[in-house]
């Protein structure tokens, strides 16, 4: 795949070219906008190409929207923007002859979906979040499963039972992903960061702490009030202004005047970088408890 495409899959499906231009050549721009893979839909903006809804192909196939594509049908957070719809048929049905690709499932389907005229077009949410949580990697399923909780298309407690019922392939990482499903993480870089902190094996981070100290409030994507570590991951986007900018130091410097240590991490630190986040972090903690037992020798 094409650098320039797995971004903008990984940024909502657009972005400006002040932001691509951060990330790849200006050649690799061009090279995508002339092969069709990224179309420039106003001036300096470019976005995934459009093509058919993804409801259309999914009843062209003779299925229901799925996995990461039901996500998005429902509202849910998804990471990656899927190239084309994902769709399930059920298992006593066969694909339709179209020419409007789809990435396949076959999979038995609760009565009603794709099976009459009132079929739903999409699995449900509970269904959804499962699917995804069996395939996706883990920060990936994590970000679908704290967006339904967040926004109620799921309850946390059935959630966690319709995971540890399920049989077959992907059931333990289902399991996983569900069981760690928290409605706090605000979006799906925060849920992508907490996943890089979770697989570093690192605990006691809690999503959307709030912090306060005297004449000071604020509220931090991830906080530990044991360690006062802070952590926040910073959007694809930069500061659109100067007081936005002066705010944001403001803001860094009250952390550090009431005791916290604040890391950052960018939209890249985050979404394309496997280990930084963790391995910085684990870094920083051990920086910490050693400069503290300088700090305060034992007796």
């Amino acid at each position: 795949m094409d650098h320039v495409v797995e971004i903008l899959q990984r940024s909502g499906g657009a972005a400006d070219f002040a932001e691509l231009r951060r990330l790849v050549p200006v050649s690799t721009i061009r090279r995508a906008l002339t092969l069709g893979q990224i179309s420039r839909v106003s001036k300096g903006v470019y976005a995934l190409p459009d093509g058919p809804s993804d409801i259309a192909v999914a009843l062209a196939n003779g299925g229901v929207l799925s996995h990461e594509s039901a996500a998005l049908h429902h509202g849910l957070d998804v990471v990656t923007m899927p190239l084309i719809p994902h769709v399930t048929i059920g298992r006593k049905f066969s694909k339709r002859d179209t020419e409007l690709a789809c990435t396949l499932h076959w999979a038995a389907l609760p009565t009603g979906d794709g099976t009459d005229v009132s079929r739903p077009m999409a699995t449900d949410p509970l269904r959804t979040v499962l699917d995804c949580a069996r395939r996706l990697p883990f920060g990936e399923a994590l970000a679908v499963a704290d967006s339904a909780v967040r926004l109620g298309k799921v309850n946390r407690k059935v959630l966690n039972a319709s995971a540890l019922s399920l049989n077959g392939p992907g059931r333990p990482a289902a399991i996983r992903a569900c069981s760690l499903a928290d409605g706090r993480a605000a979006s799906a870089l925060e849920s992508m960061l907490r996943s890089r902190v979770i697989e570093a094996g690192i605990t006691g981070f809690i999503p959307q702490y709030v912090i306060r100290g005297p004449g000071f409030f604020a509220r931090v994507d991830l906080g530990n009030p044991l360690l006062r570590i802070a952590i926040e991951a910073d959007s694809f986007t930069h500061h659109a202004t100067r007081e936005a900018l002066r705010r944001d130091c403001r803001r860094y410097t009250s952390l550090a005047a009431n005791g916290w240590l604040l890391l950052r991490y960018s939209w890249e630190d985050v979404i394309l970088d496997d280990s930084w986040v963790g391995d910085s972090l684990d870094r920083t903690i051990t920086g910490s408890a050693a400069r503290q037992t300088l700090l305060h020798p034992a007796a």
